[in-house]
């Protein structure tokens, strides 16, 4: 289950600065693997995502965009 490909890619553009969004959602998103997603948060590609209990790693949708907005840029 944790290595499951959502079949419907959420729009970062309609959510909200402040969502948090997941790996499985940026790769739906991305259109790449989930592995991908942590390759670049660790690169610095990707803002590095925020921690918000054991096992529940989440990244700001608003932070995504400024960071994809920059590289383009």
């Amino acid at each position: 289950m944790a290595d499951e490909i959502k079949d419907t890619p959420i729009n970062l553009d309609a959510l909200p600065d402040g969502a948090f969004v997941t790996d499985l959602d940026l790769a739906a998103a991305f259109r790449v693997h989930r592995m991908t997603i942590w390759k670049w948060a660790n690169n610095g590609r990707l803002p590095k995502p925020y921690q918000l209990g054991g096992n529940t790693t989440r990244w700001k949708a608003g932070e995504v965009r400024a960071a994809i907005a920059q590289k383009a840029a």
